[in-house]
């Protein structure tokens, strides 16, 4: 581009008879120094995102002296990089989240509700995504651990497949598929070069899959009887095809090497990366390996939360082996906040995985999509720094554009502003709005220190009023919003709806406008 702009100033300002001479010794000049510019332009930081799957705000001890489980790994990201105290994702369930984090894109302008067992992919082929826009910048890119975000399976259905039930209930077995072919539209169809996990723990096919392919057929369906006892709550999985001998309790070893592996294999290489690292946990079924029972004191789901630290810090310890830490962004959080068992978790072991929240996965309460948000980037994040600034995972996107210096295409990331400037300085605040939804017609809207609950209840997941007791709050004042003082109520206990009318209709109208338009700052 250069090169392009200074010819044509040489040819507007040059005689005919000078301008090949002048050309000539240009394109000369520029071959000897084209060198020494590349020696000098900056190299790109590699990019490695943590993402845990149902991790409530107050497990991490860095963020809640309170917390029954030792999260040392976690810990030390975030001493070594910026914490982020008002970190969210997009929805308070897993696809949304994900879809919001690998597009820039709010998920509720598309969609709601999560793939189900052999759904089909969320990406529309024009939608733009972050593996997509790293490789146009050379980069590798990886995705290891849950997908949740769709493949095709009818492509490799058999004709004569006869599933049983129909709709959401429609169970398939191993006989309904042709396991020798390519599965179509999932991760590489949308910029990963490589992929390896299970696509969703506890839904079926439960076997490995490489790229577009299962490692192994599945011969069986499955049957939890022959797994190693659950150890806490229900096991979740829905039926359908597995492969013999599958352990689920080997999810988290496998991938984990699998990261480990990925990061060696990047020591001597000068290509950037970028690895898409989404963990199964601490979500249902909660099942940590033998060796990490007992080392929290918040019973089986805080092990479990131990061993994801454990895999987040050998995966972190791999790439301080690679020789790329220094020259790689690291960004830790989770798609939203932890799951009903948290109430007896807190009966039992004094612990509550949100606090100091109200609410938990699905709810539009701060619990719900208050998440623990954390980014190491060496000379840049000041070690140890906070940052109280409202920020969304969905911001994420235009944040790495702009470190690549890509612009984003027009009607592309439509709901993601940069980071940029709060990473360089933890007083900055690039947003003052954010949006929150779970399920198709209720919403939360942030507007600084106000949260207002646009439905009658922030509640998705079941209520229990006997925490709300115990806690201190009111019973339901049956009004249509709820309106909280975050500055002063970061529980949401009161709320002040009644007393703020014009307040409400403000922040209504405003919700309007971002659903139909977008971010005022956007």
């Amino acid at each position: 581009m250069i090169l392009s702009i200074a010819q044509k100033l040489l040819m507007s300002t040059c005689s005919r008879s000078s301008r090949g001479l002048l050309l000539a010794a240009f394109l000369l000049g520029s071959l000897a120094t084209a060198p020494a510019l590349r020696a000098q332009a900056p190299q790109l930081p590699n990019v490695l995102i943590l993402y845990a799957d149902d991790m409530g705000y107050g497990d991490l001890g860095v963020q809640n002296s309170d917390s029954k489980i030792p999260t040392p790994h976690l810990d030390e990201l975030a001493k070594q990089g910026m914490r982020f105290t008002d970190g969210h994702s997009s929805s308070g369930i897993c696809t949304p989240s994900r879809y919001a984090l690998l597009t820039g894109r709010h998920h509720w302008r598309d969609f709601h509700g999560i793939v189900g067992a052999f759904g089909e992919s969320v990406f529309q082929p024009e939608q733009l995504t972050m593996p997509e826009m790293f490789k146009e910048h050379g980069y590798a890119t990886a995705a290891i651990g849950k997908w949740h975000l769709g493949w095709d399976w009818e492509a490799i259905m058999k004709e004569d497949a006869k599933p049983s039930g129909n709709g959401k209930k429609r169970r398939y077995g191993p006989d309904d598929f042709d396991w020798s072919l390519a599965i179509p539209d999932g991760p590489l169809a949308h910029g990963f070069d490589s992929y390896f996990g299970d696509t969703v723990i506890n839904f079926p096919p439960y076997c490995w899959i490489e790229n577009d392919r299962v490692k192994d057929v599945p011969d069986t369906v499955m049957d939890t009887t022959k797994w190693k006892p659950i150890k806490e709550g229900r096991w979740e999985c829905r039926p359908g095809p597995m492969v013999s001998g599958w352990d689920p309790y080997e999810n988290i070893p496998t991938i984990t090497s699998k990261g480990v592996s990925f990061l060696e294999s990047r020591r001597d290489q000068e290509q950037p990366f970028f690895l898409y690292f989404a963990f199964p946990s601490p979500h249902a079924p909660i099942i940590p390996n033998d060796q990490f029972d007992g080392r929290s004191e918040a019973g089986p789901y805080g092990d479990f939360v131990c061993e994801t630290d454990d895999a987040c810090g050998q995966i972190l310890a791999a790439l301080e082996k690679s020789g790329h830490a220094d020259n790689t962004i690291v960004i830790f959080s989770a798609d939203n906040g932890p799951e009903k068992y948290a109430y007896q978790r807190d009966a039992t072991f004094d612990h509550w995985s949100s606090k100091p929240f109200r609410g938990l996965k699905r709810d539009l309460y701060e619990g719900g999509h208050h998440v623990p948000f954390l980014i190491r980037w060496p000379g840049v994040t000041t070690p140890g720094s906070v940052s109280d600034a409202i920020v969304s995972q969905v911001d994420l996107m235009a944040t790495l554009a702009g470190i690549l210096s890509f612009e984003i295409p027009e009607g592309q990331a439509k709901d993601s502003i940069s980071l940029l400037p709060v990473l360089r300085d933890p007083q900055k605040t690039p947003r003052t709005t954010l949006v929150q939804n779970t399920r198709a017609k209720d919403y939360a809207l942030r507007d600084g220190r106000w949260l207002l609950v646009d439905a009658k209840s922030g509640y998705v997941s079941a209520r229990n009023k006997d925490w709300e007791s115990q806690r201190g709050y009111p019973s339901d004042d049956r009004l249509d919003v709820e309106l909280y003082d975050l500055s002063v109520d970061v529980g949401q206990k009161n709320n002040l709806a009644k007393q703020n009318a014009e307040r409400v209709d403000r922040m209504k109208h405003l919700l309007r406008q971002i659903r139909d338009v977008g971010y005022p700052m956007n």
